[in-house]
């Protein structure tokens, strides 16, 4: 049995073969996820688990250089962004953050390695990680 980090097989073995630029997507509950993608369904019911658990476990485990976030959650879901930002300055090496619509990133889902579906119910609670380069 594994003793540290994530548990979930498929988190796991999808974070093990990203090389540097690959992507992965954490999706609240209503993200579509296209049939060309890898889906990890951690929904168990409505809120949980929450996107912010399921991304700081992801980041513990993976190098990110840069995130993408749907440009609505400005407006639409202000707390969870703040909480995103200041979760990653508190890292020490915070990524690059950029804002795309979010017709945009569903469609950049498509190339994502995997989207990690959660049980979030909150508006725009979606980001891509792009990994980085550990050495």
């Amino acid at each position: 049995m594994k003793k540290n980090g994530i548990l979930n097989g498929e988190i796991s073995r999808v974070l093990g073969y990203m090389g540097h630029t690959d992507q992965i997507c954490i999706g609240d509950c209503g993200l579509p996820i296209p049939d060309e993608t890898e889906r990890i369904d951690l929904a168990v019911k409505f809120g949980v688990p929450s996107f912010q658990e399921v991304l700081r476990e992801v980041v513990a485990d993976m190098k990110v250089e840069k995130i993408f976030l749907a440009e609505e959650i400005k407006e639409k879901n202000p707390a969870q962004e703040k909480e995103i930002l200041d979760f990653f300055a508190s890292q020490g090496d915070a990524p690059e953050v950029e804002y795309v619509s979010h017709t945009d990133l569903k469609k950049m889902t498509r190339t994502c390695k995997a989207v990690i579906r959660t049980g979030e119910t909150t508006p725009y609670s979606n980001i891509i990680l792009q990994s980085g380069c550990l050495f």
